[in-house]
């Protein structure tokens, strides 16, 4: 089978945007569902609605790919599916090595979605000591002090770093010097990496963040929506009173981000 270290996507050199790139997986995770089913055709409206875009954004993405569908008819759900695949760089074996095996990273290494999708865990590595050897997942936690070795031996290119924030930018340096090209970050810091390096942050404080922000700001909007009514004083959802919500007129200000 083929690794990734020898064969990379072809993604960039066909010219398709980055944000088309970040939506593929979208629509594989929804035609996936629709295979599963055993749905033979879907049309454009329906798979954006499952994605979560517009059909029109839809279309454009999968002009890139070459594939228009058929009018009346749809796309073919399975020929998609083998489509975005094969854009994806998932009809090979991409080895993957997750660095850092505490909580996040052990509950990493057993999430059971990854072969299905085209990812073999091929290492877990972690610098206690007293990890070494021991299985998470069925697979043996190796030291760092391994790292180079296993990199070279399972011709990975891809790495996680899980580790805490004052480690993961000496795990990245050496994840880059030792070959890896592409990197899944879960640290909660910004990594520095040369150019042909591949970082993709994943910062759930931040995704936390935005969604207090969203909540805050339905809040707001359900407040100004009842004093438009007139439906008089409106309960807070924590623990302030009314007239902490308006401003020196009396209004109710906009909400905004702290």
């Amino acid at each position: 089978m083929a690794t990734g270290r020898t064969h990379r996507p072809a993604t960039r050199s066909r010219g398709i945007p980055e944000a088309t790139v970040a939506r593929l997986p979208l629509y594989l995770r929804a035609l996936t569902a629709l295979s599963e089913r055993s749905v033979p055709t879907v049309s454009s409206e329906e798979l954006a609605a499952a994605a979560g875009v517009n059909s029109a954004k839809l279309r454009k993405d999968f002009s890139y790919l070459g594939s228009y569908g058929t009018r009346g008819v749809g796309y073919d759900v399975e020929y998609l599916v083998y489509q975005i695949s094969r854009e994806l760089g998932l009809t090979q074996d991409w080895p993957v090595v997750i660095v850092g095996i505490g909580n996040l990273g052990a509950a990493l290494a057993n999430y059971g979605g990854f072969a299905s999708r085209g990812f073999r865990v091929a290492a877990l590595i972690d610098a206690d000591p007293a990890m070494a050897g021991k299985p998470v997942a069925g697979i043996p936690v190796q030291h760092t002090d391994e790292l180079e070795k296993i990199i070279d031996d399972n011709g990975v290119s891809i790495g996680v770093i899980a580790t805490p924030a004052g480690a993961a930018q000496q795990v990245c340096d050496r994840l880059v010097a030792a070959g890896v090209t592409s990197i899944l970050n879960f640290a909660p810091t910004v990594l520095s990496v040369p150019d042909g390096v591949d970082v993709r942050k994943v910062d759930l404080s931040i995704e936390l963040q935005i969604l207090a922000f969203h909540e805050q700001r339905k809040a707001g909007e359900e407040a100004a929506a009842a004093a438009a009514d007139g439906a008089g004083p409106v309960a807070t959802t924590r623990g302030e009173s009314e007239s902490a919500d308006k401003g020196p007129d009396g209004d109710v200000p906009a909400v905004m981000p702290a």
